[in-house]
């Protein structure tokens, strides 16, 4: 009786660089999510992945207010094969 649950793996998104804010706060995850872009802009990342989970759209409407107003970020969207997680393309150019 046992189920084998297969999930969709976008082959294009699993060799980005992650951020997970699970366990993370509002206010706290300000600091994280500021550097970990900071980083992938000095490492010239195109793409990267933040992962702020299902819940109640706490993380994620707080992500989303950030991404908005973060002038390296160039677009981002929600993953259409994981709604937990957010697509952000970075510019390198303010």
């Amino acid at each position: 009786m046992n189920k084998i649950i297969k999930r969709k793996i976008d082959p294009f998104t699993i060799n980005l660089p992650k951020l997970d804010l699970h366990g993370e706060t509002r206010d706290t995850m300000v600091f994280v999510v500021n550097d970990f872009i900071n980083d992938n802009i000095k490492l010239k990342n195109k793409k990267i992945i933040i992962v702020h989970g299902k819940g109640k759209y706490i993380l994620r409407n707080k992500l989303k207010e950030m991404l908005n107003k973060n002038l390296y970020v160039k677009n981002f969207r929600i993953d259409p094969l994981n709604s937990g997680q957010s697509i952000i393309e970075l510019k390198f150019d303010k």
